[in-house]
């Protein structure tokens, strides 16, 4: 039995021991002797590790906090289950895809159920609108607005398709590490128009400004100014048309939950609760990681999960390289961070659908407050959760789960006390929420807490409380994003938000599988040297 707590022992795979279903022989003979380290147990390090896993490499995944998860960590809190985000999964395939490497199927670990409608968006003056891909109600709630946009929304889906083909499909999962791989994606995302913002795109096709709005608040779920952000991120439209919004029964823990259960049945290890302080080097090699509790073990290949400023500045901080991009970071641009509430309501709400968003009197001018001006504005968008509609497990019987989310600026543009201006932004979201959907809320709550920019940055090590690490602007991406193989310590790696292609699950997903394409390319090298 292993005496160290913060352990979890995969499986034996010392040569001759029996090896876990699915694994491929010549594969585990191939990387036979060879391990790696993941540092985060967030939705991108479990699916680094799995890859890694399935290919036969002893991979071991260190997660500071008390559970795996990162960002989509959980709390329970009087029989109420709390996500704390991410909540909408889309492009199931991505995460089928771990499971189907070693001809396992995701239903062994996760259940995964459908939502509908994707969203519901709703404007001060009472007006919904029901998002989803039912094209024939999709079309009737367009016409709704103006019907002169059911001809536009088609020419916008097109151009999702379009763009999706370019920047999804063929790009996606493919690392840019230097200039050239994007010169040579360069003239595709030129024809698709990719310096133009979401919204500018969604205008040139929309004329209604409540379905402009519809169109492009996307990109604020992975951190983006509709008005920055690269309209090549308009292929969200068409990786939800085709493969819908769903729901982890349980919650998105559960789906991490599920990637631990499969990592570990393939062998791999977890250790949990001792956060990595630093990343040893040697020349232009990682050689070790070395936790808190004083852990120190040596690994061929160490891949990052962690915030990518964290990453550098003091994982690598003890190296001329970590001290040098940790400076070139600091000049970037990072997202906002959020100001979420959550909070459960006795009673049920059929009435109120699973995502909704609740805008503002503002749309344009609130996004600058957010990301230009760096104020708190008086107003406010709310993205609201509601998982028991879906889920009624995520609550006591009779009770119901939510969270309310605002954007909110990153806490170098933003200097407030959240400890004095978190309660009354909290009764201001919660006040909103009650006059527009659920007038009696304020009685009805049994248990509510708020997260804040500061907790991101103590929980998650956030560099300035960024809930979604660097801003996913053009000047930001590929190339210039966060490389997913250092480019000085030849076996240091990234997967996440930080690096290409961005945040949220497929993206961070899709980092996974670029990443893991490098190590299993090195390490097989390095194996034949």
């Amino acid at each position: 039995m292993n005496a160290d707590p913060n352990i979890a022992p995969g499986l034996d795979l010392t040569p001759g021991a029996a090896r876990p279903r699915g694994i491929d022989p010549a594969s585990a003979e191939k990387y036979e002797g060879k391990s790696a380290c993941v540092i985060g147990a967030g939705f991108g390090g479990m699916a680094l590790a799995i890859r890694l896993q399935s290919a036969g490499i002893s991979t071991t995944v260190v997660e500071g906090r008390d559970r795996p998860g990162g960002r989509a960590y959980f709390w329970e809190k009087e029989g109420f289950t709390f996500d704390a985000g991410p909540t909408v999964i889309t492009d199931p395939p991505c995460l089928e895809e771990l499971w189907q490497l070693t001809g396992h199927d995701i239903a062994e670990d996760v259940e995964l159920m459908k939502v509908m409608p994707f969203y519901r968006l709703n404007w001060p003056d009472g007006t919904n609108f029901d998002y989803s891909n039912d094209e024939e109600q999709l079309n009737a709630e367009i016409a709704k607005l103006n019907p002169n946009d059911v001809v536009g929304y088609q020419r916008f889906l097109q151009y999702s398709a379009e763009v999706y083909e370019e920047g999804y499909v063929k790009l996606g999962t493919v690392p840019f590490l230097d200039f050239k791989s994007m010169l040579k994606a360069a003239p595709a995302l030129v024809k698709k128009q990719a310096w133009r913002s979401v919204y500018d795109m969604v205008a040139s096709f929309i004329e209604s400004e409540k379905l402009r709005e519809a169109l492009s608040f996307h990109t604020l779920l992975v951190g983006g100014s509709p008005m920055k952000t690269s309209s090549i991120y308009a292929l969200i439209h068409k990786l939800e048309k085709d493969g819908g919004v769903w729901w982890a029964r349980g919650g998105t823990n559960r789906l991490i939950a599920g990637m631990v259960r499969h990592f570990e049945r393939l062998g791999g290890t977890m250790r949990v609760g001792d956060p990595v302080v630093q990343v040893h080097t040697m020349g232009t090699r990682a050689t070790e990681v070395e936790t808190k509790s004083g852990w120190r073990t040596r690994f061929d290949a160490v891949a990052s999960n962690a915030d990518i400023m964290h990453s550098y500045k003091d994982l690598l901080g003890a190296s001329d390289r970590g001290k040098k991009y940790a400076k070139s970071l600091s000049r970037k641009s990072f997202s906002p961070s959020l100001f979420v509430v959550h909070f459960g309501l006795e009673g049920t709400w059929p009435g109120i659908p699973h995502h909704m968003i609740l805008f503002g009197p503002r749309y344009k001018g609130l996004v600058e407050d957010i990301y230009k001006h760096g104020v708190l504005p008086q107003d406010f968008s709310i993205y609201l959760h509601h998982p028991t509609v879906t889920d009624p497990s995520m609550a006591p019987e009779g009770k119901s789960t939510f969270y309310a989310l605002v954007p909110v600026a990153h806490m170098g543009k933003l200097a407030v006390d959240w400890d004095d201006v978190g309660p009354r932004l909290e009764k201001a979201i919660l006040d909103e929420i009650g006059r527009r959907l659920i007038p009696d809320i304020h009685d009805r709550i049994v248990t509510k807490f708020s997260y804040a920019p500061k907790d991101f940055a103590h929980d998650l090590n956030a560099h300035m409380g960024s809930a979604f690490s660097l801003e996913p602007v053009l000047w930001q991406s590929a190339y210039m994003r966060g490389h997913n193989r250092d480019d000085v310590i030849e076996n240091f790696y990234l997967v996440g938000a930080g690096t290409h292609p961005g945040a949220g699950i497929p993206g961070v997903v899709g980092s996974a599988k670029a990443t893991a394409g490098l190590v299993l390319e090195d390490l097989a090298v390095r194996a034949t040297a």
